[in-house]
């Protein structure tokens, strides 16, 4: 009676490992039949690398327009954000001689001032080139001096970035560039490099360098001044066989499932573009296969059914038994 007493404790115990380890061993079995893994499709797309950097919609050449001689201004032709021609009158000045005389006619009377208006004549500030005036600082009858700026004048206008000279290797003349703006966002504009400076700025021990983007079509809401976002496409190939970057281990093999029989099993591949996202297939795949989004989940999925996931090695011919160590 004694013995028996004294084993019953212990029996107890025995069951209560053993049911906590069947519950762990049944644990560890759901999760391993539950697990999936994900694949996608062999498809053809477009598989591009880029730059990219932050920019300012700025004027090529901004001219400031000052009089040669002082004055009055006595009529604004233009105004701000209008297009104008070289040679186009932007204002009419009277000199200093001219509206002191009318000035002295208009006391006369306006038969007077019409007489003087005809003998002398106002002198026209025209524009230097073709272009848009973006501020206007005259108004009728404003004094003006040889140091008022009256009109500023550009061009055209380009997208400026600051590139990092880590990337400046990888940018050259007239490659392809995508630009949006912050003021825009709807509008997708393309454009190409169009010059790339010599000299660099250092700012916080960070070195650029200054790349000018031509954009192929300015849109008429665009403003000097606007911040954008830059992406320079330094590679670009299209409609070819790609596979998420995250499909390939080691770089050049990928883990493709038999849609049929959902075994899966490793391959070798030739990789092309690689953009860390997208990568392109030279070799080893066919349009339409399925590969495992996640390489390291087809490995977990290998160790958790007991299935090989590396390539078959071919049998010994002859003697079968392994070679001597």
């Amino acid at each position: 009676m004694k013995i028996k007493a004294r084993l019953f404790p212990l029996l107890v115990t025995v069951a209560a490992v053993v049911a906590l380890l069947g519950i762990t061993l049944s644990c560890s079995s759901k999760k391993s039949s539950d697990e999936q893994v994900e694949t996608t499709p062999v498809a053809r797309d477009t598989v591009r690398t880029v730059v990219q950097a932050t920019a300012t919609a700025t004027p090529e050449h901004k001219l400031e327009i000052i009089p040669t001689s002082s004055g009055r201004a006595e009529t604004v032709e233009v105004d701000m954000g209008q297009k104008v021609k070289q040679g186009q009158i932007l204002l009419w000045m009277s000199s200093t001689e001219r509206a002191s005389m009318l000035d002295a006619a208009l006391a006369k009377g306006q038969k007077e001032l019409e007489f003087w208006k005809d003998v002398y004549k106002a002198t026209p500030i025209v524009a230097p080139l073709d272009g848009m005036i973006i501020s206007r600082n005259v108004v009728p009858g404003q004094t003006l001096t040889t140091t008022t700026n009256v009109f500023v004048m550009s061009d055209r206008l380009i997208i400026e970035a600051d590139l990092d000279e880590t990337d400046l290797g990888k940018v050259k003349l007239d490659q392809p560039v995508d630009v949006t703006l912050d003021g825009l966002p709807d509008l997708r504009l393309h454009g190409k490099v169009y010059k790339i400076a010599y000299a660099s700025t250092t700012v916080s021990n960070v070195t650029t360098y200054k790349v000018d983007v031509l954009l192929d079509q300015t849109p008429d809401d665009m403003r000097s001044g606007m911040t954008a976002n830059v992406t320079f496409i330094t590679a670009e190939h299209k409609d070819v066989l790609t596979v998420p970057a995250t499909a390939l281990h080691e770089g050049n093999q990928v883990f493709v499932l038999d849609a049929k029989t959902q075994k899966v099993a490793a391959r070798d591949v030739k990789i092309g573009l690689n953009n860390g996202k997208t990568a392109e297939v030279l070799s080893g795949l066919t349009e339409g296969e399925l590969v495992v989004n996640n390489s390291y989940k087809a490995v977990e999925a290998a160790s958790n059914t007991g299935f090989s996931l590396m390539p078959k090695m071919p049998k010994r011919k002859g003697n079968s038994s392994p070679p001597p160590q």
